[in-house]
């Protein structure tokens, strides 16, 4: 499926300033992809091969007792784009800030592109934030419109009237009667009207993709958000980059599952869907996941760790019900030791299993955490590509990706063939800051230059991330810089490599390492765990939290006699209560550090 490029380079700056050409000997071959500057270029290209192809297929309302289809063909997509973008700019807003919240839906998609191809700016907000936090962005992001849902009507009406608030128009993609909020719908008939009558504003404008297009807030996991600057140069530089290691093809139908304002989302499932000729398909939600990946006949879908893992764990669950442990484990070495002589019969042995995922599913991308060595074997034992990419809002975002012919244990892939990567500030186990360069790093933080000017230097940002690079030019990821722990010996822990260990507990869902005073002359590691209720109990019985506590501590003992004495674990909390997460499924670590 995913071919490596024979001439495939990674560029490795090393501390001294010297760059070292790194080629690997087993012909690495990569796919031939069209550069494109800017949106409005890949919109040509898209509407020059794919014009016929369905780019969305959704539901007219999820909830309808008779569920109808809507299709749309990308020259239905990119007419809609034209005219919603014609009759934006005829209300004279060239060059403003346009706030875009809401579910993924086919009228996001079509604003963000006709906001950034018609030379506005364009600034996704998380659809999960509470209102003042909504009204706190709006306001630092000096947006003029707002383009929404109908439940977001009254904080924008509200924010609308505040004198301190620049907004100005108000556009909703729902049906409003609302004096103060215009309608997409009508906005969109307008455009096509004046398209029809010649109108050429769109055509027109010509687009800078080196300036501020798309303005993003961070998650703020540790700290208030910072809004990230970045060009359709950055963002279009990086879709080119992904698509020569990793393959979307345009019979491939997506299901746009995670929130669409996120960078991940948004670049790989609907930039690079769109980039592809693929189909889009919109999630009716969490428990609705299995069935959508069977009615849209899913074979690409873009997740987290944790919402695979739980899909992964429900299936294990069912095959251990039905007496099949023993059964799959034996096909599984049956099916591995055929795959060695290049005769793929997974999707025969395994079609029973493979159904419950839609059956037509051939590959997965995963970032934003960790995933478990078992979760990463398991889906692979079925036939089902896991691909795992690593990147930052910063970075547009991709940095390093697998693809399905090299890969690692442990690693997060190789570096994308237009960026280069440093790792400053070595310790004696080669381990330093991961900084990168290349054409997908920000321009900077807006109104910023103070947080700016910590992570940029020279052209290179830093990530905040530590890891190494080993000599095939595979990256590792060690910990958070911000989240290593520093002992009263000297000695530094990574959480992250700790908590990955906890979390293989079959019942642990999640955990969180932290210090806490021994001492004046000494501090601890201590752990607090969230345990899978409904498993501990199928393995365990029905018992008492401090019971399960003592098994669970148990466990850890194992694992503390795996690492070095100073990394041991010395005391746990548990709780069934999930811990406090970003829309993205990442924990807040800050928030859940406060709690103990």
């Amino acid at each position: 499926m995913i071919l490596i490029n024979k001439c495939y380079r990674i560029n490795i700056v090393l501390e001294n300033g010297k760059e070292n050409e790194m080629k690997d000997n087993k012909s690495r071959k990569v796919h031939e992809a069209q550069e494109i500057n800017d949106y409005r270029e890949l919109l040509k290209m898209v509407e020059e091969k794919y014009s016929k192809n369905i780019a969305y297929k959704y539901k007219k309302d999820p909830n309808a007792k008779e569920v109808t289809y809507i299709e749309k063909t990308y020259q239905d997509f990119i007419d809609d784009i034209k005219a919603f973008s014609t009759g934006l700019l005829n209300l004279e807003l060239e060059g403003k800030k346009v706030i875009l919240i809401g579910n993924n839906r086919y009228e996001w998609c079509t604003s963000y592109l006709a906001v950034t191809t018609g030379n506005m700016i364009i600034v996704p907000l998380d659809k999960a934030l509470p209102d003042n936090e909504i009204e706190m962005l709006v306001k630092r992001s000096g947006a003029q419109v707002a383009i929404f849902d109908k439940k977001y009507s009254e904080i924008m009406i509200k924010i609308k009237n505040d004198d301190e608030n620049n907004i100005t128009k108000l556009i909703c993609m729902d049906n409003t009667r609302n004096d103060e909020i215009e309608k997409y719908s009508d906005i969109l008939e307008k455009g096509k009207e004046l398209l029809e009558k010649g109108d050429k504003r769109y055509e027109k404008i010509k687009i800078d993709n080196k300036k501020m297009s798309i303005m993003l807030f961070t998650s703020g996991t540790t700290n208030t958000p910072k809004a990230v600057m970045l060009s359709q140069k950055n963002i279009c530089s990086n879709i080119w980059a992904v698509a020569t290691l990793v393959k979307i093809y345009p019979n491939d139908t997506l299901l746009s599952f995670l929130p669409i304002h996120h960078t991940f989302e948004c670049t790989i499932t609907f930039l690079y869907g769109l980039y592809s000729g693929a189909t889009v398909a919109f999630c009716d939600g969490l428990k609705h996941i299995a069935k959508n990946l069977a009615e849209y006949k899913v074979s690409v879908f873009v997740a987290v760790p944790l919402v695979l893992e739980t899909m992964y764990k429900k299936i294990q669950k069912a095959i251990e019900e039905k007496g099949k442990t023993k059964l799959m484990n034996k096909m599984s070495k049956i099916s591995n030791a055929l795959l060695k002589c290049k005769i793929d019969l997974r999707k025969v042995f395994f079609k029973q299993v493979r159904d419950n995922f839609g059956g037509h599913l051939r590959v997965v991308f995963y970032g934003a955490a960790p995933m478990s060595k078992d979760t990463i074997i398991g889906f692979n034992n079925l036939g089902i590509d896991l691909i795992q990419g690593y990147g930052l809002t910063e970075t547009s975002p991709v940095i390093s990706a697998e693809t399905d012919k090299e890969k690692r244990p442990g690693s997060i892939g190789l570096v994308l063939p237009n960026l280069e990567v440093k790792i400053a500030n070595k310790n004696k186990e080669g381990i330093g800051e991961i900084t990168v360069k290349g054409p997908s790093i920000m321009l900077g933080y807006y109104e910023n230059e103070e947080e700016t000017k910590k992570v940029l230097k020279n052209g290179w940002f830093s990530t905040g991330d530590y890891g190494y690079m080993d000599e095939d030019g595979f990256l590792y990821i060690t910990g958070r810089k911000k989240d290593i722990i520093v002992l009263k010996n000297g000695k530094n822990v990574y959480p992250q490599e700790i908590e990955f260990l906890i979390n293989k507990i079959p019942y642990v869902i999640e955990s969180l390492v932290y210090q806490r005073e021994k001492s004046k002359t000494d501090t601890m590691l201590c752990a607090k765990i969230v345990y899978d209720e409904t498993l501990i109990k199928d393995a365990l019985g029905d018992k008492k939290e401090e019971e399960y506590k003592e098994i669970i501590w148990n466990e850890i003992k194992e694992i503390n006699k795996e690492l070095p004495v100073f990394k041991h674990i010395k005391s746990i909390s548990i709780t069934k209560e999930p811990f406090a997460k970003t829309t993205t499924q990442k924990v807040k670590r800050y928030e859940e550090l406060k709690k103990v």
